[in-house]
């Protein structure tokens, strides 16, 4: 039986689905991105949909998903912690940056813990190099980490989110 949340989720896929009537190859990439917009991730089942309304193979589904960095195919932690890896943050030490969070939340670029309050990503560049090294997490950019400031950052979001449970 499927749960309250999983017929929500099927509805909202389908009326995206639903925008695109007699869609073709071409519409694969919009389609993506909305579902994208709308949960935050790509799911299995959400591709399998996408390739049967599109008539194309899922394996040319995830090929054109996994071509493009913008797609992701696991939710988001609450809290989302972006890496930049940029010039001036490198420079900066941000190998080192990477090198804490990975060490203080056991996760590996890419992954989400298993509690799903956080999620790892390495981005190119941020667009703040002025404050190199520099995370963000969500909306909010920390400048000039460092492994003290990393540690302090992690146990303020911890904190955070046990204050909401």
């Amino acid at each position: 039986m499927a749960t309250a949340m999983q017929t929500a989720e099927g509805r909202d896929l389908q009326e995206i689905l639903e925008r695109y009537p007699n869609a073709g190859r071409d519409a694969l990439i919009p389609i993506l991105q909305d579902l994208q917009d709308v949960f935050g991730y790509l799911s299995r089942d959400m591709i399998a949909r996408v390739g049967a309304h599109l008539h194309l193979p899922v394996s040319k589904i995830y090929g054109v998903a996994t071509f493009y960095n913008q797609f992701r195919f696991a939710a988001l932690g609450k809290y989302h912690i972006q890496v930049c890896r940029g010039t001036a943050c490198h420079v900066k030490g941000s190998a080192g940056v990477l090198d804490d969070i990975r060490r203080l939340l056991t996760l590996e670029p890419g992954e989400t813990s298993r509690d799903g309050l956080f999620s790892l990503e390495v981005v190119a560049c941020i667009g703040a190099c002025g404050l190199a090294p520099v995370i963000r997490v969500n909306d909010e950019f920390y400048a000039e980490m460092t492994t003290s400031k990393i540690e302090r950052v992690f146990k303020t979001l911890k904190k955070e989110a046990e204050s909401h449970d």
